[in-house]
């Protein structure tokens, strides 16, 4: 039985997919329907299962908790623990997914419930690894599965269709320099065309006058009106 629980809520991941990436691993080994759980949580959780397990303080990308079940009782491989956050950010320095990185993690984390470990065996689970990714994930394996992190001097390159890739030696010094001539090329701002001035339009007649028009021009003089006398007449009585 497998059991898959997500614990944080900052990344959306698809849980069916990696549910079957670990069915594939245990038909890989022929177990007979092992108990095994993977559990994705944030940086703080992992971080106080790191300093409890391990007495390290410290977030890490997956912690792996191997059972040690008595003789005749149900097969139960353990637990796997995976940070989300410690992933992305390792696929970023990688140039690669983040699906891509979780599935190299069960991988890694799988062989560590399996009985694998990488730091006394002299290298011989990082290469069975690398012959699992390339089996069941049908791709090259990562340049994580041998060690973490990227070359010193190393670049992250976009390609157009959106993929990521890490870049060393000369394509990395000509990508640095690309990028800081992108930075200090200034920015020319295009300047507005300014708006022409519209005359508004008159009625069509005699053309208006203007201000300076209307103060000179000498007022109309009116002529004088003559004063008119009326006439004295006899009164008379009928």
């Amino acid at each position: 039985m497998i059991e898959i629980l997500n614990r944080q809520k900052k990344f959306r991941i698809d849980l069916g997919r990696f549910e079957r990436l670990l069915k594939k691993l245990v038909r890989h080994y022929g177990l007979n329907r092992p108990e095994l759980a993977l559990v994705f949580v944030d940086d703080p959780e992992i971080r106080e299962l790191n300093r409890k397990f391990r007495k390290k303080d410290k977030p890490t990308d997956i912690l792996s908790f191997p059972a040690q079940p008595e003789k005749g009782a149900w097969q139960h491989l353990g637990d796997l623990v995976i940070s989300l956050p410690t992933a992305e950010k390792m696929a970023k320095k990688l140039g690669v997914s983040r699906r891509r990185e979780i599935e190299t993690l069960i991988i890694h984390g799988f062989l560590h419930l399996c009985g694998h470990d990488h730091e006394k065996d002299n290298g011989k689970m990082l290469e069975l690894q690398q012959q699992l990714e390339r089996e069941l994930l049908e791709v090259e394996p990562l340049p994580m599965s041998l060690k973490r992190g990227r070359k010193p001097g190393s670049k992250v390159k976009m390609l157009k269709d959106g993929t990521r890739v890490v870049v060393t030696g000369r394509a990395a010094s000509a990508l640095a320099q690309k990028q800081k001539l992108k930075k200090a090329k200034p920015v020319k701002k295009t300047a507005k065309p300014k708006k022409e001035d519209v005359k508004p339009k008159g009625k069509p007649g005699r053309p208006r006058k203007t201000a300076v028009e209307a103060a000179t021009k000498s007022p109309v003089r009116k002529a004088p009106q003559r004063r008119r006398t009326s006439r004295i007449r006899s009164g008379v009585i009928a």
